[in-house]
């Protein structure tokens, strides 16, 4: 009987490739697709847990891809082989419950049981009780992670030696970019990697979380990742914590990215003071003086959240390159089978606060049918108000044939 250098249970293995199969993704450096693992699986996984467990694994570069940054250029993603995310994830399973219940309640980005919808309301009420917010974003939190002081917190919560080696193996795991050439890293942690979320919220949870709970016990924030606010009850209080902010990270080998953090003033019916910042974008809503009616229909601004400019844009251009004014051999409940995943999946997010702030581009959807109507049937061809009719028609003999139409987004 050969023993192994440490226990690692096979079961534990076979569970991650279940997390690394659900969440899909693309193929590493050797092009082998999720698809392509699961034929050889038993033997893959043996493969594994085998070379864990004597401690003979050693991850293969990550793959580099470039994508595009909404605000323009490029962010670096790391892609690791499947076999690699397996890997990750058999120590994810075994890290993330110990540290997840160490980790600041305002911590929301990337945890079990906290999403960005919790930090956006958590953030709206906290609007109401503080007149400024500092808006803040980390330049390249993932890329520019200290490996020596993540490894010093990594240290503070595990005793494995196994988990230690192998995070600082895929650490100091290199890229291979698609001209093939090795670029090797001396800090960060690949985004795009199973492993990466959880221990960029541990070195968050030392370098600001628990900077916060010491040195600002009066301002409360929410923090999603490298992304951020943080409540002041004054100007001046605000100024001098965005100052000790950019000290801090710069002792910790980071850095403030200065078109993304602001001072803003909370302007509301209540607070009506001038300042030039009055609105911020936080995991795409904007938070600014918004009209409302309350129960008596009196109309009054408040300071409250609503899907952003950018979202609402990025989500309609999304449509649009679906074409589908083009599909006219399709039936409507086919382009409905195609736009309802997209248009739940957003819905569900963004109407949660301020639902009519999602209405403009609901419109947009039903403007796209209704040129598609026209393109597809000869009756309703050039005849706008017609197609509208037609369509008007159709949400009577099957109102739920979208989920926009479903919640009260008729045309």
């Amino acid at each position: 009987m050969t023993s192994k250098s440490y226990d690692i249970p096979k079961n534990v293995v076979v569970e991650a490739w279940k997390q690394v199969k659900a969440n899909k993704g693309s193929a590493g450096i050797d092009d082998e697709s999720i698809k392509d693992f699961e034929k050889n699986l038993k033997d893959n996984l043996y493969k594994i847990w085998n070379r864990m467990s004597s401690g003979s694994y050693f991850p293969p570069p990550v793959k580099s891809v470039e994508i595009p940054k909404k605000a323009g250029g490029t962010r670096r993603l790391g892609v690791p082989t499947v076999s690699d995310r397996v890997a990750q994830a058999v120590v994810k399973i075994h890290l993330e419950p110990r540290l997840d219940v160490i980790f600041h309640p305002d911590s929301y980005g990337y945890r079990p049981y906290l999403s960005a919808l919790d930090a956006i309301g958590q953030a709206r009420e906290r609007c109401w009780r503080y007149d400024y917010v500092v808006e803040f974003d980390i330049k390249g939190l993932f890329d520019n992670i200290d490996h020596e002081l993540l490894m010093k917190a990594v240290e503070k919560h595990v005793e494995e030696k196994w988990i230690k080696l192998y995070i600082r193996r895929w650490l100091k795991a290199s890229f291979k970019d698609e001209a093939g050439n090795i670029i090797e890293r001396s800090s960060g942690t690949p985004q795009g990697g199973v492993i990466s979320p959880l221990l960029a919220n541990l070195f968050m949870h030392y370098v600001f979380d628990m900077w916060m709970k010491r040195e600002n016990p009066n301002c409360p924030f929410e923090r999603y990742a490298d992304d951020g606010v943080i409540h002041c009850r004054s100007e001046s209080e605000a100024v001098e914590f965005l100052k000790n902010l950019d000290i801090r990270l710069k002792e910790c080998k980071l850095e403030l990215n200065l078109d993304k953090t602001r001072i803003v003033y909370c302007k509301d019916r209540d607070r009506r003071g001038k300042y030039p910042h009055t609105e911020f974008d936080f995991l795409g809503y904007t938070f600014k003086g918004r009209y409302i009616k309350d129960r008596a229909g009196k109309r009054w601004t408040n300071f409250i959240p609503a899907v952003s400019k950018k979202s609402g844009k990025s989500f309609r251009n999304k449509i649009k390159d679906l074409k589908i004014h083009r599909m006219t051999g399709s039936e409507i409940k086919d382009i409905a089978k195609l736009l309802n995943p997209i248009i739940r999946g957003w819905l569900n997010y963004f109407s949660v606060y301020c639902k009519s702030g999602v209405t403009y581009s609901m419109k947009c959807i039903n403007n796209r049918l209704r040129i598609w109507a026209e393109r597809k049937y000869k009756l309703l061809k050039n005849h706008t108000t017609r197609a509208w009719k037609w369509l008007q028609s159709e949400t009577e003999s099957n109102s739920t044939l979208f989920v926009h139409w479903k919640m009260g987004w008729k045309p």
